[in-house]
């Protein structure tokens, strides 16, 4: 049986952080998932920026880390993911 991924409610934190790169291109959905986790850890206070999280996460993207970095930011400040 393959394992599955959680499914948070749709305004908890973690929902906003993995919607917030759900449409970055990663080599691996692991990379995204792992990016997801540390943009949620930015989203607690745990890290002091998104650039902090993306360098920390590590992920393999298809894109540009500023790209990604501007795409992020725009999906956590738009009022339909907030």
């Amino acid at each position: 049986m393959a394992a599955g991924i959680r499914k948070w409610p749709e305004h908890t934190l973690e929902a906003r952080a993995y919607a917030a790169v759900e449409d970055i291109p990663t080599v691996d959905m692991n990379d995204r998932n792992r990016l997801g986790y540390h943009v949620w850890l930015y989203l607690r206070g745990e890290l002091s920026s998104l650039d902090e999280a993306l360098r920390i996460a590590q992920p393999r993207l298809r894109i540009e880390a500023a790209e990604a970095l501007r795409r992020i930011r725009e999906r956590l400040d738009s009022p339909t993911h907030a």
